[in-house]
């Protein structure tokens, strides 16, 4: 399974559209999307508008690929799992969010072993061809043991992003939509 995500916070149809049009050519991929505040219907991708952070963990344990926004969590979360990511920031220019800070954010992170950056569908579609050729394997062996230059940050990061978060986890996961 394919499970994207693309926070709470604000729509990325982009990431979704861009999702949805590879799915409607790979009908043996399953792929579950958590939208957040997006309100469109997919015809090739299962959704649910929000995870309690227990669902969440779940269905990204049961993922064989993590696509995603920026978003350091979500990073965070599938590097500490060895999970393959492929990461589309969220850009100004196109309203999707109030500054730049993602694409900064996954350039920094395209380093890790297990990270694939894109900046658009035709390059999200090639990234899901290249993980569906190699098994969802990353192509690049993670290496979770070695210290790396990154490892501060990502500690730091990871104390700021658990601790909010636990503030602000919902208490319950309201029902998936499948598609039509």
């Amino acid at each position: 399974m394919i499970f994207a995500t693309v926070g709470t916070q604000l729509p990325f149809d982009r990431l979704l559209q861009g999702l949805e049009s590879w799915a409607a050519h790979h009908p043996d991929v399953p792929v579950l999307a958590q939208t957040g505040a997006c309100d469109r219907t997919y015809s090739f991708i299962r959704t649910v508008r929000h995870l309690s952070q227990t669902e969440f963990a779940d269905r990204l344990k049961a993922a064989r690929l993590v696509v995603a926004h920026a978003g350091m969590g979500t990073i965070l979360s599938a590097s500490e799992l060895g999970k393959p990511v492929i990461l589309m920031p969220r850009q100004a220019r196109f309203g999707e969010h109030r500054n730049d800070h993602q694409i900064d954010t996954a350039n920094e992170m395209r380093r890790l072993s297990n990270v694939t950056v894109v900046e658009d569908g035709q390059a999200l579609h090639h990234a899901l061809d290249l993980a569906v050729s190699l098994g969802f394997e990353c192509a690049r062996p993670i290496r979770p043991a070695q210290t790396t230059e990154l490892d501060p940050l990502i500690a730091m990061i990871r104390e700021f992003v658990w601790k909010d978060a636990k503030h602000d986890a919902p208490d319950n996961m309201p029902g998936e939509r499948r598609p039509s």
